[in-house]
Parts: C-alpha cells; structure tokens; sequence
C-alpha cells in the first residue's frame, strides 16, 4: 500500500468525509474592550495558538459584527465574533448498532465503540444524532430519535435516545444524580489493589478540573501535588471485580452520578486507570499529549434503572 492510498474501511463502518464546515459565535464584553481580538479568542480556545488565530484571521475566516477582518485588531465595547472554520475531513466511525428498545418513542440502542453521540472534538456529521436524522429521513419519519444522554465516544452499550421533546425532558431529570438513578457498567482496568471477589470499592472523591497544555482545562483526579485545580463536581463510583486474570481486572462500576469521565477519572484515582486509557495514567497524572476523546479502553454501559425502565445489554464476546 502506498502512502495516497486510504486505509480501508471495515464493513459497519463509514468513511472518513469532508464535512461543511462550521460557523462558531463568541460574544464580547465591554471589558474586552481594547484587547486584541487573537488574544481574546487565544484566551477562551485554548486549543489554538494566538498565531494560529493570527493566521485565520488573515485567511478571512474571522468576522466582527458581520464584517469580515484580514488584520488583527483590538476589540469595540460589544461585538459579535464568528469563526467560519472551512470545511474539514471528519475521521471514519462505525455507523451500524443494535436496537435493545423501541416503543416508538424511546429508542434504546447498543452504541459502538468510536461512535459519537453529539458534535465535539473534531466531529460535526459523524455523530450518532446525525445518523438517527439520516436514517429518519429515509424512513419518512416526522421525528426523529435524538439522544438523552451521551457516551464518550469509546464508550459502549446503553445509549438512550427518545422522539417526542416531552420524553427527552423527563429521562434527561431521571438522570440527574437526586434522581436515585443507577447507571452499570463493565470495564477492564490494571489490577485493584485490595479488591477480592464478592467485595466492593466505594470512591467518593470530587471530579475536579485540572490544566491541560492542549485544551487549556480537563476533567480528572485529584492531583497528588498541590497542582492548581478549577471546578469541583462530587461523584459516586460503587467498584465490584467481575473477573481477574493476567492482563488486569474486569469490573462492574455502579454510578449514581454522571460526571465527565467519572469512572475513568475514578479508576485512575484508585491507581487502576483503564487498560489502554491514552489520558488517565498511573499516580493520578494526565498524559499532556492525549484528549478525552483518544480511544484504546475497554468501557460498556451495561445495565440502567431508571425509574420503571430496567435494560440491560451484554458486552460483545471480544470485551
């Protein structure tokens, strides 16, 4: 194989595809005044470089207050900044799932793992909620699925999503942590320190906002050191060993909060981050050059109770 050539796609899979490109909105405050609009945008979208904001503004693709700049400048007492990012390839995902639920109005599926859910990190088209617009479409659907909650896009297994906006509504307060939810999953981590079988962990600790050279600010542990830390969010992780073997531990986490990231930031604090977890590390550290979206673990949402609603969906044979 050459380097032009394109990798090729499993079957279930789509291709990677160059999307429409996309228009992001920024608001400025009458403190912003004089600041030079790279700076502000640098500021609030850590992502990208002042420079790199630089050059997209010479490209044309910023625009204050609807007029559309080819020289860096410093900023009025209100305006409206628009980024028209142009068009970009979005990778390839798996768009083929299995239906575990559908009354009609509540559709539950088993989502695969590399599917997102909704447009973030680099994926606009590519999303789960696209495809249920797509496949609605050709049915001749009015309403179309979309989805209640999200999975990381690594994640697998219990996705609900529902049709009518009233139904979303309430399944989204049912999965808020006073709900008294339970929410099951199945993952493989390094070894737990202290875990036997028939026993149970309980990790309590705070998900807490931590700097991150990439993305300015992530999800994580608690540091070990006196690192500077942002945001706090309590969570609850109930750790139960499934499986032990060689290669590490297969557990069921049992949540009843749904944190960014809550059981792999748990498991990490425990000093049993997933297997494969790129973000995650050993000692409660965060690998500067991954992102919360880099796949390699092994995580399935595999039972849900809420309310009357009692599903379950095994993990495939190769978890």
């Amino acid at each position: 194989m050459t380097s032009q050539q394109a990798s090729p796609v499993p079957e279930g899979w789509r291709s990677a595809a160059l999307n429409q490109g996309w228009t992001y909105r920024d608001i400025t405050r009458p403190d912003n005044r004089g600041t030079l609009i790279s700076a502000l945008l640098a500021g609030r979208h850590a992502h990208s470089s002042q420079d790199l904001w630089l050059r997209r503004i010479a490209a044309g693709e910023i625009r204050l207050n609807g007029q559309r700049l080819l020289k860096d400048r410093p900023l009025p007492d209100h305006g409206e900044l628009l980024w028209c990012r142009p068009p970009w390839i979005e990778p390839a995902i798996p768009d083929t799932w299995s239906v575990v639920h559908d009354d009609g109005d509540l559709l539950v599926i088993n989502k695969p793992s590399g599917l997102p859910v909704v447009p973030a990190g680099g994926f606009l088209q590519h999303t789960l909620a696209t495809l249920l617009e797509q496949h609605s479409r050709q049915l001749g659907d009015s309403l179309a699925p979309r989805p209640v909650h999200r999975l990381g896009r690594f994640t697998s297994g219990l996705q609900v999503c529902a049709r009518q906006p009233a139904t979303r509504a309430a399944l989204s307060r049912q999965f808020l942590p006073a709900s008294g939810s339970r929410k099951f999953y199945q993952a493989w981590s390094q070894r737990v320190s202290g875990l036997e079988f028939g026993m149970s962990r309980v990790v309590d600790t705070d998900v807490v906002e931590r700097p991150h050279p990439l993305l300015g600010w992530v999800w994580g542990p608690l540091p070990r050191s006196g690192e500077l830390t942002r945001r706090r969010l309590q969570a609850h992780t109930e750790v139960t060993l499934l499986e032990r073997c060689a290669e590490g531990d297969r557990l069921q986490l049992t949540i009843t909060t749904g944190r960014p990231h809550q059981i792999r930031i748990h498991l990490a604090q425990l000093g049993s981050p997933l297997l494969g977890d790129p973000l995650y590390l050993n000692d409660q550290n965060i690998n500067d050059a991954a992102t919360p979206g880099d796949g390699g673990y092994r995580l399935h949402a595999w039972r849900l109770q809420l309310d009357d609603l009692h599903l379950s969906c095994e993990p495939a044979s190769t978890f």
